[in-house]
């Protein structure tokens, strides 16, 4: 059945793609991606996809508006050339931020996404540990979330024993995420609850939970600015913890997030490769990338198989 795979690199996720292609022992399929003058991409499958289960491996991350066009014209190229079932493997999907309506007269931006896909010929969606669990429900084709959990609790217990470990969360709203991985690792849970008294005061943290003389593992699915990790890190050890290390599934780090991490008193943050590490990444003291080619690999061979993924979300 290995055989009649195709993986597909996007330009997003081209090292992520070649490690789960590794990970299958199969090699990456062909495909050129390239862009006009006018900068209009252009993207030819160069071998032969009749018939053939093609997994197209490619994040909407920076630049997400060209790492989206990309994907969606990637798929309708392998639907032109006849494949049997074509998969969008989306590590990290773009605007699911935007799931909901903020206000009047503003877009569900995360339906549209789902709807261009579809649309574009995808039979079904692979992806990682989106915002908002209800996005599956924009789809109309088969849409399996997995959840970086598992790399996260493996790595958790080789990296940090002892029975001082905490996990928090470093918002309320998710404690559902972090409870999961402090059941997994056996330890207690702690919230940092943001608020602000009054309009035009700065916000505070509350710490909901004793973390005075313990490791906190703040867990989070996005790092985006970093100004939120920093400040709820901060805040754990004003309050008397004793180390703060982070393990966040999406490493956005956009603008300055990557010195403001490097400059914090943060012991560690761990993201996953869903976004490819930009060069100050894999530089920085206190970031570290654990990567997620085995796990999205054996989605992706059991998905090929017809065999059961349920025990990946385990």
């Amino acid at each position: 059945m290995k055989s009649s795979i195709k993986i597909i690199a996007g330009n997003a996720s081209r090292p992520l793609a070649e490690a789960i292609a590794a990970y299958l022992e199969l090699p990456l399929a062909k495909c050129m991606v390239r862009r006009f003058a006018d900068m209009e991409i252009f993207v030819e499958l160069q071998e032969n996809v009749r018939g053939e289960d093609v997994f197209i491996v490619q994040s909407t991350s920076f630049p997400a508006n060209d790492h989206l066009m990309e994907l969606l014209i990637m798929i309708d190229a392998a639907r032109r050339s006849s494949a049997r079932r074509i998969t969008a493997v989306i590590p990290y999907f773009g605007y699911a931020r935007q799931d909901r309506r903020t206000s009047g007269r503003t877009p569900i931006s995360a339906k549209l996404v789902a709807n261009l896909i579809t649309e574009a010929g995808a039979d079904r969606v692979l992806t990682l540990d989106l915002h908002a669990g209800q996005i599956q429900g924009f789809f109309d084709i088969p849409t399996d979330n997995l959840f970086a959990a598992p790399v996260m609790v493996r790595d958790i217990k080789e990296r940090l024993s002892g029975g001082d470990r905490m996990v928090v969360s470093p918002d309320v709203g998710g404690v559902v995420r972090a409870r999961a991985i402090a059941k997994r690792i056996d330890a207690q849970l702690a919230i940092v609850d943001k608020r602000r008294e009054r309009p035009g005061e700065s916000e505070v943290m509350n710490i909901i939970g004793e973390v005075e003389g313990r490791s906190c593992i703040l867990v989070d699915d996005i790092v985006d600015s970093g100004g939120t990790l920093v400040n709820a890190a901060e805040a754990l050890l004003n309050a008397g913890a004793k180390d703060v290390s982070a393990y966040i599934t999406h490493g956005v780090l956009s603008g300055g997030a990557v010195s403001r991490i490097a400059a914090s008193r943060m012991k560690e943050l761990v993201i996953t490769d869903s976004i490819q590490p930009t060069q100050a990444v894999k530089l920085a003291r206190n970031i570290r990338v654990a990567t997620i080619a085995p796990l999205l690999g054996e989605a992706i061979g059991r998905t090929a198989t017809e065999s059961s993924v349920s025990s990946l979300f385990d």
